[in-house]
């Protein structure tokens, strides 16, 4: 089905759900959940605003700049080899807020958190030589992972958001099915080992 065939209705959701539940806005919901979770019901603004300063804004700052250079085509990245010099702008920010939560003896949970979420983007920088994988659907998986730590209820709750973020990648043409699939598989594979070792270090 062609994108003039579909529904303007549901373009516009696609659209919706693709936008609100992007990498770094998925991450950022998960940021929030966790430092209140984690916080005896008193929300820790620093524990939340801390991967925003470092890790979202620099990152979402990099693309805008470079969609703004024509570096990169669009805010999705959606070209394959465009999206190599994101993964390692990616890998420079994250190792440096690795490196800040280590220096300051941060929670090892959360750290194994950003660890493997470095270890998930490293997998995806490689898959992306050979297949352009889905980042959404990869870092909705991951995130569904996460909040099933917290509680499983949560966690069913955002792999129902995470299918409806890759169907919309199909029907926004962002990604093929064959992409989407892809990324599922990577992040479900990393998430099961995160999960693994969450487990027996509780």
């Amino acid at each position: 089905m062609t994108p003039e065939k579909q529904s303007p209705f549901l373009i516009k959701f696609s659209n919706i759900i693709s936008n609100v539940l992007n990498p770094l806005f998925s991450l950022l919901i998960f940021f929030a959940f966790y430092s209140y979770y984690n916080s005896n019901g008193d929300f820790n603004i620093i524990n939340f605003l801390l991967p925003i300063v470092i890790v979202i804004i620099p990152i979402f700052g990099w693309i805008f700049w470079n969609v703004k250079k024509g570096n990169y085509t669009n805010m999705d990245v959606s070209n394959r080899k465009q999206r190599n010099s994101l993964y390692l702008f990616n890998f420079f920010i994250i190792s440096i807020y690795i490196a800040a939560l280590f220096y300051t003896k941060q929670n090892f949970h959360y750290i194994l958190i950003i660890l493997f979420l470095l270890v998930l983007l490293v997998v995806m920088f490689i898959s992306n030589f050979f297949i352009k994988s889905s980042m959404h659907t990869s870092f909705n998986i991951f995130v569904s992972a996460l909040f099933f730590t917290l509680h499983p209820i949560y966690g069913f709750v955002w792999l129902l958001l995470t299918i409806l973020v890759a169907i919309s990648r199909v029907i926004l043409k962002r990604h093929t099915v064959k992409e989407v699939i892809m990324g599922f598989i990577i992040a479900t594979f990393i998430s099961f080992v995160y999960l693994y070792f969450d487990i027996n270090n509780h």
